[in-house]
């Protein structure tokens, strides 16, 4: 009897052990963005939402999975799912480059209408590489750091610029700056060794990794406002029971709200902490205004023939 007891007990923690889900995601930046513990927030609500029946392990700063290699890793099932800055993709369809198009959408307002201009085809795109989309999470506006004052694209002739994706490298570019590739973790070094002297992000970037350290001036020109997302593997989330695919959408959708609640908010106290910590911060002339404008226009339509359908179409979505 004693026997067929341990059997039972043994027998019954197996079959809870094969219905819980443990699942991991991957993400590419620290603890400290909004992102990122938008992540760790997703995760628990819906492993409450399900009883524990579906575990979300985040893992934070690429520490599982860099970040390149992300997408590929949740399309091949190395993990089920996993979050990536959307214009990383921009190589693989121009509907991924929307949001990183100088002044196309530069206010939160405007870059919500663009995200639901551009999210049929995204996920339309997704869907083809056997991903699915579960939410985005919007950055603040990207604005310019250097190691010297800038007041026209002039100042900048010579200089390395940091790029992050294939349309930050096209600014570069455009902008008479050689484009540099660097990921985040290593933004400190590559300025204190002089690899770039340059780069266009967020505040919230610039406080992760203590700009104030290594550059000395912010000029806050609000080009664009880029998000990351968050995909899952189709197969994976097809073989889950309907109710903790409810609870995984739910979430998802939570987590977007809370996105652009907590954006803006986050923006203004980054760039209060550039200025606590001793940089220089100052809106840009009227001159560098115009020519990053120019610029903007010509990315505009460079990406439209790259696709004029589909890039068409969002045009057209967003300015009706």
């Amino acid at each position: 009897m004693k026997k067929l007891t341990t059997a039972i007990v043994m027998g019954s923690l197996m079959s809870t052990a094969a219905i819980a889900d443990k699942w991991h995601m991957p993400t590419p930046y620290g603890d400290g963005n909004l992102p990122t513990q938008i992540a760790y927030g997703f995760a628990k609500d819906i492993q409450d939402a399900t009883g524990g029946e579906l575990e979300i392990t985040v893992h934070s700063g690429g520490s599982l999975v860099k970040h390149t290699e992300i997408p590929r890793a949740v399309k091949t099932g190395q993990v089920q799912l996993g979050e990536v800055f959307l214009g990383i993709l921009g190589n693989e369809h121009p509907v991924f480059k929307h949001d990183n198009i100088p002044f196309l959408a530069t206010s939160f307002e405007d870059s919500k209408k663009l995200w639901e201009a551009a999210k049929p085809a995204v996920e339309k795109q997704l869907d083809q590489r056997g991903m699915k989309l579960l939410y985005a999470v919007a950055w603040p506006a990207q604005s310019l750091y250097t190691d010297m004052p800038v007041n026209q694209l002039s100042d900048l002739s010579g200089s390395k610029m940091r790029a992050y994706s294939p349309s930050t490298s096209r600014l570069a570019d455009l902008m008479g700056t050689t484009p540099t590739t660097i990921q985040v973790p290593d933004i400190p070094q590559a300025f204190s060794t002089g690899i770039i002297q340059a780069m266009i992000t967020s505040p919230s970037t610039g406080v992760d990794s203590q700009a104030w350290d290594y550059v000395n001036y912010y000029t806050d020109v609000k080009a664009w406002i880029p998000k990351n997302i968050v995909v899952v593997n189709k197969r994976a989330f097809r073989r889950l029971d309907k109710d903790v695919q409810s609870a995984i959408l739910t979430a998802a959708e939570h987590a977007e709200k809370m996105g652009w609640e907590k954006v803006a908010e986050r923006a203004a106290s980054d760039k209060q902490k550039l200025i606590d910590n001793g940089m220089n911060v100052s809106d840009p002339s009227a001159k560098l205004i115009s020519e990053l404008q120019a610029i903007g226009n010509t990315m505009v339509d460079e990406w439209k023939a790259e696709d004029p359908k589909e890039v068409g179409a969002i045009l057209d979505r967003y300015n009706p």
